[in-house]
């Protein structure tokens, strides 16, 4: 009798013959499993290179998993393209049918961001009484125990600041105009400070210009490029594909989201369409065209509908308008065919469409991974398996998704608390219901992808089914799958 090393108990067999000298079959160590080997007359098999065994009864297999995945067997390479073929074909034609022609042009209100614009620079500055400078030259009124009186107390006695600003852009290039700025105004101007004016044409002339802003176009794009930079060191190449994505991404909303909806198509349909363009070529550019890509792709899809239904069922039930500041005011007042709750519905589906592809892509690669170790493992195991790293993933994505929405309404969510006002009360405002049903429509649609993405990638994995392109060398048998266990034989 002879055995082979490191093996555990099986049943023996009584055939007369031995696996551990490979003749055709597979040669298996741990949980890999080697290439099919021929056999030589000398006794001695090689199996591309890597697996070999000896005909003195033992067997080593050296399996390397570097470098991507297997691709899968052509059957279910022909199973995802019928999903996703005619998928990519209907986001084609919605693209194609929704794409804006010109915006539709209105009379500049002079509001917000709808005034016309220019560049100017702070050239001097002077501090002077608040007394001379202001328009009404009486004793200031108000109760001083009171935010209101008190502002008009410092604006009686304090020193104010007289600025002077030249425009440096457009028609009025080299003009110049006076801005008192107040004791108690949040921002102070400097000398040599790059700013912004509105200007409004139907002013009197010394009040057609005004500061509304501080140029800060030079520390973002600073930080733009920082960012840049550090995606690229540290993602090498695919970094570099992650920003191109990133780039087509904000192509596709700023060519065809934002002007498809101000020429009044479906915000919700233009949303579905554009967030699905963007996943395809964002997934696909990253990741590279393979089925791993394509079961992610089809996680995140998956849950979108889901966040699309929950946001339009919630939404309606719970009379969100949509219109809660003056900037949806503004817009509903130029554009008044706009449907503004669709409006905050796109606005939920874009939103989780970022975090979605994190989750789905983490959670297929991990599937794969997992079969990669161990190709013995079922659906079912891999499904266990890649759900338990999926719920560690699911409590800190949750958390950030809460907590951003969180910090965005920090400035109102102070105000409610400076009112002393109650949890149901803050909770029941437009304002705050709006955010709430964002979060946790965002955040059911995150849970739920990934059960859904795990569950797919283990059913393509663990369905594979070697096909021409997949198998061995002619002639060559398949290594049986026992999970890792030797063979035991009896000569």
């Amino acid at each position: 009798m002879e055995q082979y090393p490191y093996q555990p108990p099986e049943p023996h067999r009584r055939d007369g013959t031995d696996e551990g000298v490979a003749h055709g079959s597979g040669v298996r160590e741990g949980s890999r499993v080697a290439a099919p080997a021929h056999g030589h007359p000398n006794g001695t098999s090689h199996s591309n290179g890597q697996g070999h065994a000896h005909g003195n009864g033992h067997a080593h297999g050296h399996s390397h998993s570097h470098g991507p995945a297997a691709p899968v067997s052509k059957h279910l390479r022909k199973v995802i393209a019928a999903i996703l073929v005619p998928f990519t074909a209907a986001v084609l034609v919605g693209l194609v049918v929704l794409w804006p022609g010109t915006a539709p042009s209105h009379k500049r209100t002079g509001v917000g961001f709808d005034r016309q614009a220019q560049q100017a620079t702070v050239t001097r500055v002077v501090e002077v009484g608040c007394k001379s400078v202001n328009a009404s030259g009486g004793a200031p009124t108000g109760d001083p125990s009171t935010a209101e009186g008190t502002s008009a107390q410092q604006q009686a006695d304090g020193t104010c600041k007289k600025a002077t600003v030249r425009v440096d852009t457009g028609k009025d290039k080299g003009r110049t105009f006076t801005e008192i700025v107040q004791p108690d105004q949040t921002r102070q101007l400097h000398q040599g400070e790059k700013v912004v004016v509105a200007y409004e044409p139907s002013a009197p002339r010394e009040l057609q210009y005004s500061v509304t802003d501080v140029d800060r176009k030079f520390p973002m794009a600073l930080l733009a490029g920082i960012f840049a930079v550090a995606v690229v060191v540290v993602g090498r190449l695919r970094g570099v594909m992650a920003l191109v994505a990133l780039a087509v991404s904000f192509l596709v909303l700023t060519l065809f989201i934002l002007p498809a909806i101000l020429e009044g198509a479906n915000p919700l349909v233009v949303a579905v369409v554009g967030s699905s363009a963007i996943m395809l070529i964002a997934l696909y550019m990253c990741h590279g065209l393979s089925a791993r890509t394509s079961v992610a792709v089809l996680g995140t899809l998956i849950s979108l509908s889901l966040i699309g239904v929950l946001g339009s069922l919630f939404i309606g039930w719970a009379a969100l308008t949509g219109n809660t500041d003056d900037n949806t005011g503004l817009i509903h007042g130029l554009y008044p065919s706009i449907d503004m709750s669709g409006l905050l519905l796109a606005g939920v589906i874009i939103g989780s469409l970022g975090v979605l592809d994190d989750v789905t892509v983490t959670q297929t690669s991990a599937v794969w991974e997992l079969h990669e170790a161990n190709p013995s493992m079922g659906w079912r195991g891999l499904y266990r398996a890649g759900i338990r790293i999926g719920r560690d993933h699911i409590a800190s994505v949750v958390n950030t998704l809460v907590l951003a929405y969180a910090g965005a309404a920090l400035p109102l969510l102070l105000l409610f608390s400076i009112a002393q006002s109650s949890v149901g009360t803050v909770a029941n405002s437009e304002l705050v219901a709006e955010e709430i049903v964002r979060t946790l429509v965002g955040s059911i649609g995150l849970v739920a992808s990934v059960p859904v993405t795990t569950a797919l990638a283990a059913l393509v994995v663990s369905a594979d089914r070697s096909g021409p392109d997949a198998a061995g060398p002619a002639g060559a048998q398949p290594a049986p799958a026992r999970g890792g266990r030797g063979r035991r034989r009896k000569r």
